[in-house]
């Protein structure tokens, strides 16, 4: 067949189901289970809203379930591809309705994709999009019949073993050019035709020819608890840890003084040190290295030194500010490391009050808050006394994404 430009496709996800199979959950829905940490549904909607060729996305769900829907999908970007419609009695009148929704969208074709397929790959999307492209009216994505099948009847005896060599079970995204599946199914709803188990059988029945192309394997439906939980396993394994780890490096000069501040502890000292704060070198490197894990730029970017209310602050309101930042984008600190470099005063007798400070400004424990002094071995301006240098590092663990 000649490949020919299509136009936009658009995406069904019928999301309006019980689910009564998966059995009760607190959660609702099968769509709406955790799998991985994140709605079923939640998964689903990012692998296609992910796809470059994909248009408008029709979400239909139950009237009963926008609350669900909206806390389950509320940190992925929609911007302005996603319709929300409410689904009806029957899975056919569910699609219809979506079909409607996009009638005037612009698309050309369409694909029609179960909430509860969670692993759909854009290499399958991808193949369907290319079979569009060569013409053809409409695609289904299945495997061949691995198992033999055999035919029972009412008592539960076999009657016939059924010939597998030509079986199909089919997946969805079941995809068509836009027109033909949209006036099919309006004319199976105007003859009272409402029990079609999937889009491919109402093509059947309307005369549009179907091409099978390969489904995946990962590609499954999750019907019962079993699927669910199979599928979270899958997706533990799959994510990987987003361990992250940021360095943060400050020095301030020295002045003649009574003391300097550092990590928190005053000590009293014959010098200070300058800065437009308290000049925690110690706090300041520490507050750049969490900042570094989310992007979040540097102290200076929040606590800028022309601004004069900051002049004097004490720095643990710097760190506490970046601490905070780190645990709205979704992390855990798991470790805090500052190395101070010094010729005096003496560190070592106020290691174990720094590490508290730290631990009770980070609100994590103390065996996760280290402190280390060197001396510069009377080198550079360091070894001459004029400043004190400081070098932290931060662990962060962020919640990993499938």
């Amino acid at each position: 067949m000649e490949q020919e430009q299509i136009g936009a496709i658009g995406i069904v996800v019928v999301a309006a189901g019980r689910g009564e199979r998966a059995g009760a959950s607190v959660e609702g829905p099968k769509q709406y289970r955790r799998i991985g940490g994140k709605p079923v549904i939640w998964h689903t909607l990012r692998r296609l809203l992910d796809w470059p060729r994909g248009g408008p996305v029709i979400a239909v769900i139950h009237p009963d379930d926008e609350g669900l829907f909206a806390a389950a999908t509320g940190d992925l970007d929609f911007g302005s591809r996603l319709t929300l419609v409410h689904g009806g009695a029957s899975r056919q009148v569910s699609v219809l309705n979506g079909l409607l929704a996009l009638e005037d969208r612009g698309v050309s074709h369409v694909m029609i994709h179960d909430a509860v397929r969670p692993f759909i790959e854009p290499d399958l999307l991808d193949a369907i999009a290319n079979e569009f492209d060569r013409g053809r009216p409409a695609v289904l994505p299945a495997l061949p019949v691995a198992d033999t099948i055999k035919r029972a009847n009412r008592t539960r005896s076999i009657v016939e073993t059924v010939p597998r060599a030509d079986l199909f079970a089919a997946q969805t995204p079941q995809s068509f050019t836009f027109e033909p599946i949209l006036a099919a199914h309006l004319r199976a709803a105007d003859g009272g035709s409402n029990e079609f188990t999937d889009d491919a059988s109402i093509a059947e029945w309307a005369g549009i020819p179907v091409h099978i192309v390969a489904g995946s394997p990962d590609n499954v439906k999750l019907t019962i608890q079993r699927d669910i939980a199979m599928a979270d396993e899958k997706l533990s394994r799959r994510t990987l840890p987003d361990v992250r780890t940021g360095n943060g490096y400050d020095v301030h000069q020295l002045e003649a003084g009574d003391g300097v501040t550092l990590c928190g502890i005053f000590i009293p000292h014959d010098q200070r040190l300058k800065g437009h704060s308290d000049a925690d070198v110690a706090l300041h490197a520490l507050t750049d290295a969490l900042l570094a894990t989310c992007g979040a730029g540097d102290i200076g970017d929040h606590f800028p030194p022309s601004d004069m209310r900051w002049k004097g602050a004490p720095s643990r309101i710097f760190l506490e500010h970046a601490a905070n930042l780190v645990r709205e984008a979704g992390g855990t600190i798991m470790n805090a490391d500052i190395s101070l470099i010094a010729e005096a005063p003496r560190i070592g007798p106020h290691r174990q009050a720094m590490r508290e400070q730290l631990s009770e400004i980070l609100s994590i424990t103390l065996d996760r808050c280290s402190v280390k002094a060197t001396t510069n071995e009377t080198i550079g301006f360091v070894g001459r006394r004029e400043g004190i240098a400081a070098i932290a590092t931060a662990t962060v663990v962020y919640q990993g994404r499938d």
